[in-house]
């Protein structure tokens, strides 16, 4: 049993990836972000498609080609087909932002 609200660190330089549940076409991990972003000039560009749930905090998220920015909110989520460009803009400084990420190999 966990709990995604607990056992985060009090220091938080990188952001903290924990695998929750894996098997051979899916993996599911608890992201927790405290003033992180992607780096300048990097777009995650995935192999699988990943639904993202905003689960506490708040975060700007961008999609290349896009113009707006996405802002994330508790309760918010997202589908990013495998491929979709994008990237973190920020999170919360002041707050841990916590992610429910669900990473799953498209169907064929």
């Amino acid at each position: 049993m966990g709990h995604l609200l607990e056992n985060i660190p009090d220091e938080l330089p990188e952001e903290l990836f924990e695998t929750i549940l894996a098997q051979s076409d899916f993996k599911l991990e608890r992201i927790v972000s405290r003033g992180h972003a992607t780096p300048a000039g990097h777009w995650y560009d995935q192999v699988a498609d990943e639904w993202v749930l905003l689960v506490k905090g708040c975060a700007g998220l961008r999609i290349e080609n896009q113009e707006e920015e996405i802002l994330l909110q508790p309760g918010d989520y997202i589908l990013l087909p495998a491929h979709c460009r994008h990237r973190v803009e920020w999170t919360d400084p002041e707050n841990d932002t916590i992610w429910l990420v669900l990473h799953y190999l498209p169907r064929t």
